[in-house]
């Protein structure tokens, strides 16, 4: 990996979030980590159906991000793979996404949700699922936000991870609280 794009995560992971001007928005910088967690996690082959098929983000539940997760990642690709965004009703499956991100609003159906991304009609397509709730990683998802004094910090479950057959980086691990369940 290139070192300036690790040097960047962690820059990101040490910015102050809150509301103030002079402070980056909690949402700007969980954008930002999404699109940059595609760089560092590797799908298995089966997950593409030709290689150009693009990086399938869906966000579940109340949309916290508004417009900045699609502008995060409109006009880059990796791997070259573009990214497509999905908002999912409770309704939807997350048939179809490589990238989830579980609202904060579907904290009570967390596990429910998880269960279904590991038996339902994702399993044979791995699925980065992502957070924003204390326990979200003990409930089985990869990847947890948390705010921890002011900043956004980052849990991985590498079993999650490892069931999923998701590969992530030692660099993106480096920046993260190591979570095994």
């Amino acid at each position: 990996m290139n070192p300036r794009i690790s040097l960047g995560m962690t820059l990101w992971a040490l910015l102050p979030v809150g509301a103030g001007a002079q402070v980056i928005d909690e949402y700007q910088v969980k954008a930002a980590f999404i699109y940059n967690f595609a760089k560092f996690v590797e799908w298995p082959p089966h997950t593409f159906k030709t290689s150009t098929d693009p990086i399938m983000i869906c966000v579940l539940g109340e949309n916290p991000f508004g417009n900045v997760l699609d502008q995060a990642v409109t006009g880059k690709t990796v791997d070259g793979r573009r990214f497509l965004v999905r908002q999912l009703s409770g309704e939807q499956t997350a048939a179809g996404c490589q990238i989830l991100f579980v609202s904060s609003s579907e904290r009570y159906r967390s596990h429910a949700i998880l269960t279904e991304v590991k038996t339902g009609e994702t399993k044979n397509g791995a699925v980065l699922t992502i957070g924003e709730t204390d326990d979200f990683t003990m409930q089985g998802g990869v990847i947890n936000f948390k705010i921890e004094a002011g900043r956004v910090r980052l849990q991985v479950n590498v079993d999650a991870a490892e069931r999923a057959k998701l590969r992530i980086s030692s660099k993106l691990l480096s920046l993260a609280e190591i979570v095994r369940r």
